[in-house]
């Protein structure tokens, strides 16, 4: 049988056999081969009276029984020494089910995988005296954890005990046999929900395995499933990619993420001159739309704190806030949402449930003819493309001109142009990334003050 097991498991129930589960599987087969040392133990062995009561009316009235404490108390205070055998200090954990602890996760498992000795208290009826985990929550060498597996109600511990011990004796060492696959699957050390596994036949009732997957190619089944992971738990859990660590990710990480509309705020990215913002950075859900005539003052807001990125360090501060007060007020702004001509994608972010903001903006203007120059094919100008120096970097922008170009081409459009500053060499990268090429070059007056403009052209038309 080989050592003792490092963890001792002990399971107090009225009705034991409903943890005879525990002797099937991977679990029981730890049990037989000496990893893990699982004992169930009879509450009413410890009960007092012939008709061996485990509970009691309520004080203060009401439905239901209530277990008593004086039955728990010696049955706890007689398992708990019987796990602590010699002078070696053991640390115990008392948990207890029930629908109001603390929600059971991953990182608890690995939690209570940690601990020398589990005792589970399963309640029934309307659950356990409260004075219970009130004196063992004070015991110095006892740490009590109150446990939900769901938001729902059952009749009793056991189901949750079940969940609890096969939770954490998967992660004991070698009871799973190939340790890589705690770190793959759902909620494992990635974060992430687990990617869809298949296997033989290949193809079966019409469906096909995904070619990459018989590829031979393991970087591409790496990158493949690491995907597949992300993009299932963006659409299932955003919950788990708001805690990822930007850090943790790559740039395929982030483009994968980007296509789930989640984006790296706070963090310039490489190979950009923006500054940093304050704060560490931060994944964020951020939504494109067409904008409506409600976002107007938002857009005059978010215009006015966008702007002074595209322009030069010559230009005065007079220049450019004369500039956004004549041409991108809330008044203009509600001009162009009520004009069909003109179409306005906004990108927002979630901040907080029920809380969002604007973090970056588009405007195309229909028909509008480029500069002298060679004539184009149904034109429209790419009047607008900011988003907030927290975004730079992150896809955002991208994602707002793959918006706008969408929208232009349903309406009608074929070619886009538009025009930014000679000296603003990021934007000019940014659009020759997605497609565009120089053309020309124009004057753009910005508060009284002319400046030099490059004019840069993309094809919209369907491929």
């Amino acid at each position: 049988m080989g050592a003792p097991a490092d963890v001792r498991i002990d399971i107090l129930t009225i009705f034991p056999a409903y943890l005879d589960a525990l002797s099937l599987s991977l679990v029981g087969k730890a049990r037989a081969d000496g990893l893990l040392d699982v004992a169930v133990h009879d509450l009413r062995s410890w009960t007092q009276d012939r008709h061996r009561t485990v509970d009691d009316t309520p004080f203060g009235g009401g439905a239901g029984m209530v277990m008593r404490p004086d039955v728990w108390g010696r049955a706890l205070d007689d398992v708990l020494a019987d796990g602590t055998p010699g002078d070696a200090p053991r640390s115990a954990v008392l948990v207890v089910p029930t629908p109001a602890g603390e929600p059971l996760t991953q990182a608890m498992a690995h939690e209570l995988a940690s601990a020398d000795h589990l005792v589970l208290a399963c309640g029934r009826y309307e659950g356990i005296d409260a004075r219970v985990v009130e004196h063992y929550a004070a015991c110095p060498d006892v740490t009590v954890r109150e446990v939900s597996i769901g938001d729902y109600v059952l009749n009793g511990g056991e189901v949750a005990a079940l969940v609890v011990v096969e939770a954490v004796a998967r992660l004991l060492p070698g009871v799973i046999g190939n340790p890589a696959s705690l770190v793959e699957e759902s909620h494992g050390a990635a974060g992430l929900l687990e990617y869809p596994v298949y296997t033989k036949p290949p193809s079966w009732a019409g469906h096909d395995v995904p070619d990459v997957l018989t590829s031979g190619h393991h970087g591409r089944v790496a990158r493949w499933r690491r995907d597949q992971a992300l993009r299932r738990t963006a659409e299932r859990r955003p919950d788990l990619v708001a805690a990822l660590e930007p850090a943790s990710l790559d740039v395929a990480d982030r483009k994968a993420l980007a296509a789930q509309g989640w984006f790296v705020a706070g963090d310039a990215g490489a190979g950009t001159a923006v500054v940093r913002t304050t704060g560490a950075p931060a994944l964020r859900r951020v939504h494109v739309r067409p904008a409506t005539a409600a976002d107007a003052d938002a857009l005059a807001d978010l215009a006015a704190r966008t702007f002074h990125l595209a322009c030069p360090p010559t230009l005065g501060a007079e220049a450019i806030e004369a500039f956004v007060t004549e041409q991108l007020g809330a008044d203009r702004f509600a001009a162009s949402l009520a004009d069909p001509e003109r179409l306005v994608h906004v990108a927002e972010e979630e901040l907080a449930p029920g809380l969002t903001r604007l973090v970056g903006y588009t405007l195309v203007v229909l028909g509008a003819a480029p500069p002298a120059g060679a004539p184009l094919e149904h034109p429209a100008e790419l009047s607008k493309c900011y988003v907030l120096p927290e975004h730079q970097g992150s896809g955002v922008a991208g994602r707002l001109l793959a918006a706008a170009t969408a929208a232009a081409r349903e309406h009608g459009a074929r070619t886009l142009w538009l025009g930014t500053n000679r000296a603003n060499r990021r934007a000019q990268r940014f659009y020759a990334r997605h497609g565009f090429v120089r053309a020309g070059s124009r004057r753009f007056t910005v508060g009284g003050e002319e400046q030099d403009d490059v004019v840069m052209t993309g094809d919209v038309a369907p491929t």
